[in-house]
Formats: C-alpha cells, sequence, structure tokens
C-alpha cells in the first residue's frame, strides 16, 4: 500500500488504484473505471481525485492531454537509492519505444538492480514464449537500454514495428531471437541486419502487485 504523507487516505487510495490498473493493464484507467474501483456512485468523485492528485504533482498530463504516473522525488517510497524507470505501455508501428505517448508511468526501481548511470524503462511481458527463461505472461521486465546484445541475452528487439523480447544469438552472418517456452508453438525468428535492439533484459518482475489490495 502507498503511504504518502501530504495525501489523504482517498487519495492513497486512488494512487494505489492508478498503479495498479497500469501495472495490470498497461494503461491509465477511466474515470468510470476509477469510481468502480473505489466504490464511488458519482464519476465527478474520481475526477476530483484525479484533478487534486495532478495539483500534487502525483499525476502528470502529457502533451497529448493522457495522464500518467509522476512519482514525486519527495514521496516515502522513493529516496537516494531509487531511480524512475519509465514503465512502457502499448508502443505504436514505427514509433521509438520511448516517446513520449508510449510512457505510462515513472516506477522506482532500487539502484542495485537499474545501475547508473545506464538508462532503463520496464515492459509488460505478454504470451508464454519466454516462460522457460523465467519470464511469464504479465511479468514486469527490466530492459536496459543498448543497440546490442551477446549471445545468450535475452533482448527487446524491434521487428517491422513490433516488439519482441528473445534471446539473442549471431551465427554465420546471421541473427537467431529464439524463444524459451515448454510451448512449441513459438519458433525462431531467423534476421540478418533489419532489426533494432532496443536493450537487454535485466530481471523478470513477477505479479506480486496483484495481491496487494485483495
Amino acid at each position: 500500500m502507498l503511504y504518502v504523507m501530504n495525501l489523504s487516505l482517498k487519495e492513497q487510495q486512488a494512487l494505489r488504484e492508478i498503479r495498479n490498473h497500469l501495472i495490470h493493464l498497461g494503461k491509465f484507467p477511466s474515470v468510470r473505471e476509477l469510481m468502480s474501483a473505489l466504490s464511488y456512485k458519482s464519476p465527478r468523485s474520481a475526477a476530483l481525485l484525479v484533478e487534486s492528485l495532478t495539483q500534487k504533482d502525483f499525476l502528470k498530463r502529457k502533451s497529448d492531454g493522457k495522464l500518467i504516473l509522476n512519482w514525486k522525488s519527495d514521496s516515502n517510497e522513493i529516496n537516494a537509492q531509487t531511480v524512475r524507470v519509465p514503465l512502457v505501455g502499448y508502443v505504436a508501428c514505427g514509433q521509438p519505444i520511448l516517446a513520449e505517448e508510449n510512457i505510462e508511468a515513472m516506477i522506482p526501481i532500487d539502484t542495485n538492480v537499474a545501475h547508473p548511470p545506464h538508462k532503463y524503462f520496464l515492459l509488460k511481458a505478454k504470451g508464454d514464449s519466454m516462460d522457460s527463461a523465467g519470464i511469464n505472461d504479465g511479468d514486469l521486465i527490466l530492459v536496459r537500454q543498448q543497440t546490442h546484445a551477446e549471445n545468450g541475452q535475452t533482448v527487446v528487439a524491434l521487428i517491422d514495428g513490433e516488439v519482441t523480447v528473445k534471446e539473442f544469438c549471431r551465427n554465420n552472418g546471421l541473427i537467431i531471437l529464439k524463444p524459451r517456452s515448454a510451448n512449441k508453438s513459438h519458433h525462431p525468428v531467423i534476421l540478418k541486419e533489419n532489426f533494432l535492439i532496443q536493450g537487454v533484459v535485466i530481471t523478470a518482475i513477477p505479479q506480486f502487485y496483484r495481491n496487494e489490495h485483495e
């Protein structure tokens, strides 16, 4: 649960629900979804909480008008041992993965895991193509930004505008992106150089968030 000194209990509850919605579903909740999650009878009550959180800088409005989570540097959950890492939502075809439109939240990550001065981002895993490597559907994956990889590393790659997570292998001038799954329907992707490495996966963060408010 969030404990932030200058927020009311209702604002803390709303902030927690917004964070959970972003992590579980990869998008910001609508006012009516927030109203339902908080058991309110009127969407206005939820809208007022959103406005209050925005004024207090816990939420931030992007240039396209959409809201994202904006963890404040003076909150109790962030200290000198954490860095803010962007959680990336849906990535539009051909759009840079860290374009402002894709960032859904800024999440504090311990510097023992996300080592400065390297830059990182978080993605929500989809599917089971890497479950044998410990990456399960719905997990968050912490990715260090870089454009190269060594054989055996798990990478986030951009192929034809689509993001995929696979094991990297270079062999005889070819790039092979291998799934690691018990599901045999997944097959390797074989490429030359017509793709981009967005980063190397550092760790998977299990879905421990989902039990937080149950």
